[in-house]
């Protein structure tokens, strides 16, 4: 891909303070796309956008909790203020919550329940309107994971949530193609990111050994999927879900759990 194919392109990413939504984040605004980029950390936030912004990007850092509806509007509003309409959306923020499906906390469950589904839902519907209003069409990408195609354990609301996103891709494909939206799904398998090295220091060679490819993903890897989607080069392809795992859910070997104490979690 190169540098401009982004260019006259105008996004928000959601969650994107480090990790996978950082670096969709980063490669859209290298490549030509201005950039509202949203944390539910403001410090973080704001030191994400200064670093695209040193690289030449153009980005705007947005805080707020992305499951919140009145953020949500703000954002878009904020995109349309700022640089003059939205034409993609990712939905990228989520949590992850362990648990025994026997014990799992009311207020956990709702939770996952908020952010994943519901923000992800009134993202995309508020992006969809505002494309609507501009009659260009426009991108939508709603971020999933490997276990919303293949159970793992002590994952049961983080992987309701996730196979939910990707019927909503599918389904909404009736209501959005008439406009010129199209709407995708990325499923990231095991990651490295900040936070998984924070939560797990043995991550890397834990997936290593239970990935096909020999490696976990690498937050290039995912993006590059999310990218691809977002582009022109993906003009006709909507209501699909690509997974990006290095065949893990071919396979689908559960890691050792044995230290992990999902009450805790």
């Amino acid at each position: 891909m190169n540098n401009s194919l982004f260019e006259n392109q105008v996004a928000i990413v959601t969650g994107a303070g480090q990790g996978i939504g950082f670096e969709i984040a980063r490669q859209l605004a290298v490549q030509g796309a201005c950039v509202i980029l949203n944390d539910h950390d403001k410090a973080l936030a704001s030191e994400a956008a200064n670093k695209i912004r040193n690289k030449g990007g153009e980005c705007v850092a947005f805080a707020g909790d992305a499951s919140n509806p009145e953020i949500i509007d703000a954002m878009v509003d904020e995109a349309v203020k700022c640089f003059g309409k939205l034409t993609m959306a990712v939905a990228n923020a989520g949590i992850t919550l362990f648990g025994d499906f026997f014990e799992y906390p009311v207020n956990d469950l709702r939770r996952v329940l908020e952010v994943n589904l519901m923000g992800s839902f009134l993202l995309t519907q508020a992006a969809a309107r505002q494309m609507r209003k501009q009659k260009s069409g426009g991108r939508i990408l709603l971020m999933s994971s490997v276990v919303g195609h293949q159970a793992h354990q002590f994952l049961a609301a983080y992987a309701m949530t996730k196979a939910g996103l990707e019927m909503l891709a599918k389904n909404l494909v009736l209501e959005l193609s008439p406009f010129g939206i199209t709407i995708n799904a990325v499923a990231p398998g095991a990651t490295m990111t900040e936070r998984t090295m924070a939560e797990d220091p043995t991550y890397p060679k834990i997936w290593s050994s239970i990935t096909p490819m020999g490696r976990p993903a690498i937050c290039e890897d995912i993006a590059n999927a999310a990218l691809f989607l977002l582009s022109p080069h993906s003009g006709h392809i909507t209501g699909q879900s690509i997974v990006v795992d290095g065949g893990w859910t071919s396979v689908s070997p559960l890691p050792d759990l044995s230290n992990l104490d999902p009450v805790k979690q």
